[in-house]
This record gives structure tokens, sequence and C-alpha cells, in this order.
């Protein structure tokens, strides 16, 4: 943009007053300007051969076309990704995730099942304190294996809302992939 305005301010319009007059004389700025860009192209080196400028403009074509090729392939390698089978291991992800909560609350169901059979034949055996230490350290361990069991709960659901979130994404992102193709 400054070579823009650099170039208006060295060649200032001038504004015909009537269309019969004859048009200005190059000033000096515009000459010396035609004559430094003339110098320019002239001082390439020496005057190249046309077999040179030929193999110049040959290879500068090859290189075009290598770029061409390889923003081409780059392009189908972006078209040819598989939505649908991203969607459908997104999905296979999320059945599995689900089976693995299941199985998390049955068995956290059994544990507190177990648990409260224990408590209860605690106190049916509070006559023998031996009995009780054991079944204390089961307890504690139950209960430990049980706050283990609901932290495993929390982190499924959570995986399990991220994978929902990706899930809504992936199927975004094939409605935006459908509408572009059309």
């Amino acid at each position: 943009m400054s070579s823009l305005s650099a170039r208006s301010k060295e060649f200032p319009r001038s504004r015909r007053s009537a269309p019969d007059s004859p048009p200005a004389s190059p000033s000096a700025a515009a000459k010396a300007l035609r004559h430094e860009r003339l110098s320019r192209l002239d001082s390439g080196g020496s005057n190249p051969t046309a077999s040179e400028s030929y193999s110049d403009r040959a290879s500068a074509r090859a290189r075009r076309e290598a770029r061409l090729a390889t923003l081409s392939s780059r392009a189908e390698e972006d078209s040819g990704r598989d939505y649908k089978k991203l969607y459908d291991s997104a999905l296979t992800e999320n059945q599995k995730l689900k089976s693995k909560l299941q199985e998390a609350q049955l068995e956290l169901a059994d544990v507190k099942c177990r648990l409260e059979k224990m408590a209860q034949r605690q106190e049916k055996t509070s006559d023998r304190s031996s009995v009780l230490e054991v079944e204390k350290r089961e307890r504690r361990a139950l209960e430990r294996k049980m706050s283990e069991m609901e932290e495993e709960m929390k982190v499924l659901t959570e995986l399990k809302s991220d994978n929902q979130r990706l899930k809504d994404e992936n199927g975004a992102l094939i409605r935006v992939i459908s509408k572009l193709s059309k």
C-alpha cells in the first residue's frame, strides 16, 4: 500500500480541461523511474539465450505443477477421511463404556449387599471378639472397595458425558461436511 501512495505522489494526476488537449509529456521523475525499471530487467546478468530462458520457464512450470500436486493430494487426504468410520468407532466406544458402567453398577450393588450381610452377621456374632475383628477388617476393605467403585462410577459417568459430547460434535461435523460437499 505504501508503494501505491509513493507512486501517486510521484505522478500527480492532471485533469484535462478539454477532451481534445494533447497528453502531458512525462516528467523527469517518470522518465527516471522507467529507465530504472528497464535497467533492472536488462541487468539480470548476461543476456539469457532462448534455451536458458526456456529451461528456466520449464523448471518454474515443473515446480508449480509439483506444488499443485501436493496441494491436491492434501485436499484428497482431507476429503478421504471417513467420518462414518469415526462416528462408528465413537459409537462402539460409547457402547463399551456403557457396558463397563453397567458392570460397575452391578458390582457395586453386589458389594453393598455383601456389606449389609456382613453387618447382619456382625450383630449375630457380637459374642466373639476375634470374629468381630476379622469382620471389621473385611467391612473396612469392602467400604474402601465401595468408595473406589463410586469413584470409578464418577469417572465412567464423566467419560460417558465426554463420549456423548464427542458424538454430538462428530454429528455436527458430518452435517457440515455434507453441506460443503453439496
